[in-house]
């Protein structure tokens, strides 16, 4: 069969037409998949490159379900730190009030009546008064043999408790616990006033004379308090060495027994009165310490415990091995008993807050605040981690943003240029087809000449 030959000018729009109708369907092709590069044969460097790229931004954005869930678990442990200081701050409450009572078992001791009725009745002064005026050392004459006997007061003198005139100086030895009160004044005008404010500067013990007569004595705190009375004819440091020693008589004369204790006088002790109050106090301290325990039991998540000493892995980057990057925690274990808050009990017990003891109500104040400082330490922490793995996170997502957005940038196409183009190449299209049919009008032309 003979082939068709075209002219010239037909061949040349016809071309031209095919041209530009495979261009449109390249363009067609780009606005329906939106991308330039759908395969290596389009631009190898760009279609490889950007797989790259997606496929690095799809592993980081799979590593960010895994530092959520690390921010969560940090989250949860800050929250039951955040729990665990409120409960320790209850459990100050409880001990300030316990503090706040005003304690039955003081160390305390009442001596003999230091006046009487008959000493009432010459001076028409209470007992209690002829008792504080009472002179300590035997007064010049009311007694002119100065022979250690105490004088009775008169409607003109006050009267002494007897203690020789040859001791000049007084001292005082009060020892409460583990602190011991020393003191020293001369003797001479010294009255029974001035013993009891001596004692009551001590800070370890009070005084004062009640309406009997009677000096008491009584500690500022639960512990036993020894306390002793002295004189010395040469100087005050010898009167306080007679007060603390064993065998004196001196005691007697202020109404205590001399020598029945490890002092100069018999120990004050606990009067062994249970405050009711501490008492209910105790249950309420020791059940808010057992929700320490459970608190920090329950700060988990996903299965794992910062408060309960487990380790939590984040990871932060797509690489294995040395080139991995993630932030490793190491929780810590939190329990009363390593916040160094033991059990309150109504009694003395060797690992127990004895909260009928002043002492070991303080020892309770000073552990609590050291779990506040632990629990300050290791909230610090856990919001020094937080902050890396929130950081860390906004960091994945942008930089998985940039990676989708560079990936793109290779192979996709632009809607606008592309759209223009088509536009143009339609326009182009029309043109062809124009000029495609004035080349065959031209060819025939020719037949007229038959015509």
């Amino acid at each position: 069969m003979a082939s068709t030959i075209l002219s010239s000018g037909v061949r040349n729009n016809l071309l031209t037409l095919q041209q530009t109708t495979a261009q449109q369907s390249v363009i067609q092709n780009r606005l329906a998949t939106g991308r330039k590069v759908t395969s290596a044969i389009d631009n190898p460097v760009n279609f490889f490159t950007s797989q790259s790229l997606s496929d690095r931004s799809s592993q980081l954005t799979g590593l960010l379900d895994g530092i959520s869930n690390g921010i969560q678990t940090i989250q949860a442990a800050s929250k039951g730190i955040d729990g665990i200081t409120k409960l320790v701050q209850s459990l100050q409450s409880t001990v300030k009030q316990a503090q706040a009572d005003a304690a039955q078992n003081r160390p305390t001791k009442a001596g003999t009546a230091l006046s009487s009725a008959t000493e009432a009745a010459v001076t028409s002064k209470s007992l209690k008064d002829i008792a504080l005026d009472k002179r300590i050392r035997d007064t010049t004459g009311v007694d002119v043999l100065d022979d250690g006997i105490a004088n009775a007061a008169t409607a003109s003198s006050s009267g002494d408790l007897g203690i020789v005139e040859a001791q000049t100086f007084l001292g005082l030895s009060i020892t409460a616990g583990t602190t011991t009160y020393t003191a020293s004044f001369p003797s001479a005008n010294a009255t029974v006033r001035d013993v009891v404010n001596e004692i009551n500067k001590s800070g370890i013990a009070t005084a004062f004379v009640d309406e009997k007569g009677q000096l008491n004595v009584k500690g500022t705190g639960s512990e036993t308090v020894a306390f002793g009375f002295g004189t010395s004819a040469v100087d005050g440091a010898g009167a306080i060495t007679d007060a603390a020693a064993v065998g004196t008589n001196n005691n007697t004369a202020l109404g205590f027994l001399a020598n029945d204790g490890a002092a100069a006088t018999s120990a004050l002790t606990s009067s062994n009165i249970t405050s009711a109050v501490r008492s209910n106090l105790i249950q309420q301290f020791n059940d808010i310490r057992d929700q320490i325990d459970k608190l920090a039991k329950d700060s988990s998540f996903n299965g794992i415990n910062l408060l309960a000493g487990d380790r939590l892995s984040i990871i932060f980057n797509e690489k294995t091995g040395a080139n991995q990057t993630k932030l490793d925690i190491q929780g810590s274990t939190l329990t009363s008993d390593n916040l160094g808050i033991v059990q309150a009990t109504n009694t003395q017990l060797t690992g127990f807050f004895n909260f009928q003891n002043d002492l070991d109500l303080d020892k309770a104040t000073a552990a609590l605040t050291g779990s506040m400082t632990s629990l300050k330490s290791l909230a610090s922490t856990l919001g020094s981690n937080l902050s890396v793995a929130q950081t860390r996170q906004d960091f994945t997502k942008e930089l998985a943003n940039v990676l989708t957005t560079g990936a793109g940038a290779l192979v996709l196409a632009d809607p606008n240029e592309e759209g223009a183009s088509l536009l143009a190449l339609n326009t182009r299209q029309q043109l062809s087809q124009t000029a495609l049919s004035l080349a065959n009008q031209a060819d025939q032309g020719v037949l007229r000449l038959f015509g």
